[in-house]
Order: structure tokens, then sequence, then C-alpha cells
């Protein structure tokens, strides 16, 4: 049962206006993380990653795979936004409830990610501001549990610490070309034509 509250402690993530329009597409700094670095960073398997990203629930903002052979390239925000998503799960949050929170971070900046803590009661997420706003959560009986985005940026920056990156700009390596594949694209070309 959800009871009915006062607004001003904190806001809920899915009311409408909240969600700023568009998602940034370019990264957050000067290099970007492959799949695996994400993975070791965050604490989630490949498969959860790779699902992630084909469901547009955490798209990496540096470059996302375009075919076979190519690697996602994932930016620091990209990181903390996976480990926000795994703490969630891990929470019992749904994942319907967690993409509408996820929407609701995407326009974020770094510096402003770092000032929001999530609080949830299980069904719905709010995003709190200021420690004021998880006071009043907590009093109105709504908070369950919080997840201060700020400690996920220092775990995140903590891991990679000691794992690769690569520069965002850098382009990616050419796939060895496939003679049957090629064989077969010069014939349908041919077909086309004539």
């Amino acid at each position: 049962m959800h009871e009915q509250r006062d607004p001003d402690p904190g806001t809920k993530l899915d009311e409408p206006g909240v969600v700023p329009p568009g998602w940034a597409t370019e990264g957050d700094g000067a290099v970007g993380y492959r799949g695996v670095t994400a993975c070791h960073a965050v604490g989630i398997s490949y498969r959860q990653l790779d699902y992630w990203a084909r469901t547009g629930l955490v798209v990496p903002s540096v470059r996302d795979a375009s075919g076979s052979g190519t690697q996602r390239l994932y930016s620091f925000r990209d990181l903390v936004v996976l480990k926000v998503v795994k703490r969630l799960l891990d929470a019992g949050v749904s994942l319907q409830n967690i993409r509408k929170a996820i929407e609701a971070l995407r326009s974020r900046g770094v510096e402003d990610l770092a000032g929001i803590t999530l609080i949830s009661d299980g069904t719905t997420v709010y995003e709190c501001r200021s420690p004021e706003e998880v006071v009043d959560l907590l009093q109105g009986g709504q908070g369950v549990f919080g997840i201060a985005i700020g400690g996920a940026f220092k775990e995140i920056q903590g891991s990679l610490s000691h794992l690769p990156s690569e520069p965002a700009t850098s382009a990616e390596p050419p796939v060895a070309a496939d003679p049957v594949g090629d064989e077969l694209a010069a014939r349908r070309a041919r077909r086309r034509a004539g």
C-alpha cells in the first residue's frame, strides 16, 4: 500500500517533468572502458552487461557495438549508472522501476549525479539531493534503503585504478575480412546491379 505523503522530502523519479529531455550522447571524459573492464569495475557478469546494453537500460555513451567484432566503450558516468542498476537489483527493486530511475538520471552530468541519493521503499525510487530530504523520507516511513551515488563514484574510481582504459577517440581496430562474406556481398551486389 502506497501512503500519500508530502512531495517536498524527495522527488519521485517517475513523475512527469522530473526526467529532463534527451540523453547526453558524448562521453564524459577523454577515456573509455571496454565491456570486460566495466564488468570488473561494477561487479557484474558480461552477460548482464550485454543484456542491459541490448535492451537499452544502460547503453555505452562513448561507443556502442556496431556489429560482430566491435567493442562497446563505456564512459565513467556509464559505469556509475551500471553500479546503481546493480545495487537496485540487489535490493530487489523491479527492472521496470529501475528503468524509470535510470531514465531520470541519464541526462545528469557527473557532478550532478555525485550529489544524489536514491531512496526506495521497494516499489518506488526517490531522488534526494540533500540530507534533509533523506531524513524526511525516512521519518515518513517511506525509506527502506538508500544508495549514495557519490559513494558509487568512489568505488568505481578505486576499481578503475588498476584496470585498463583507452582513449575515447581511438578508432575501432579493423575486423579481419571474411572471404566468404566478401564473396557473398559481391554476389548480392552483382544481382542487384543487373
